[in-house]
């Protein structure tokens, strides 16, 4: 059965939407969602054989009818965003207990953006973040919010104003569970969030660097489903040169407050900075 794209039909400032009352108590989601089917198709019939149906497509993606299955469910149905394109994945291996259906088109069909872009985030995971998160993050005023709220931002507690302790506070949420493996995943990578890894890595230890990479993880995310912002990775050696200029201009003005100048070694014009 053919469906008219989104985007043609969201033109229509007015529409009449056909009353379909549900048949059982749980099944809410999946009537109104046909009512929304029916309303964009004339032809559509809601019946309670398709309630049951799309409820059970719906529960099976995170443990209760949500959003996330329920635009599953509809993406499954011939209704997605119209002219959406996707580039090419990074990686092309097929994971374990990966789901039938194309996730990462799923997502985009539904989101508007690729989460996949983001280094550290395959489908899976991303449809699971999204499972734990949600698809509007405006209850977050802004990034700081988010990762505070997901346990990725320091503790501070200040006595007297001095900071007695910075840590991170401890967590249950799966959602921070989820962006510390894709912090993990991504620290073998030559990217930008991987140099960060590696490096501070070898200064402070793996678990601060793991719960510093996923909060970068988690402002990436944030930023693309709130803001719509893409993600480009400058690379690894991007990010080096930019470390190397910003403890350079640091000893510098350290020199210069304590009446020193510093002066490069001849015939090296681009010293090693650790």
């Amino acid at each position: 059965m053919s469906r008219p794209d989104l985007e043609s039909a969201s033109n229509q400032m007015v529409r009449n939407v056909p009353l379909y009352r549900q048949k059982r108590k749980f099944t809410c989601g999946p009537s109104s969602l046909m009512m929304v089917m029916s309303a964009l198709d004339e032809r559509y019939q809601p019946n309670e054989t398709a309630e049951l149906e799309i409820w059970r497509e719906a529960t099976t993606i995170h443990g209760g009818c949500g959003p996330v299955g329920l635009a599953l469910a509809l993406k499954r149905r011939g209704l997605a965003k119209a002219g959406a394109k996707l580039s090419k994945p990074r990686v092309k291996t097929k994971q374990v207990n990966t789901p039938t259906f194309d996730v990462r088109a799923a997502l985009y069909g539904m989101l508007g953006v690729d989460l996949t872009e983001i280094h550290g985030l395959g489908p899976s995971l991303s449809l699971k973040l999204i499972g734990e998160c949600g698809t509007d993050l405006r209850a977050w005023p802004s990034a700081k919010h988010f990762t505070s709220w997901r346990c990725l931002a320091p503790g501070n507690k200040i006595s007297g104003g001095k900071v007695l302790s910075s840590r991170t506070r401890r967590s249950s949420s799966r959602a921070a569970a989820l962006l510390r493996l894709a912090a993990t995943t991504v620290g073998r990578s030559d990217t930008a969030l991987g140099a960060f890894y590696r490096r501070l890595s070898s200064r402070a230890g793996k678990s601060k660097a793991v719960t510093a990479t996923a909060r970068k993880i988690a402002v990436l995310c944030y930023n693309t489903l709130r803001h719509g912002m893409p993600y480009r990775d400058p690379g690894a050696d991007q990010y080096e040169r930019q470390y190397r200029s910003r403890v350079l201009a640091n000893l510098q003005r350290r020199a210069k407050s304590l009446g020193f100048v510093l002066q490069a070694l001849p015939g090296d014009a681009n010293p090693a900075v650790s």
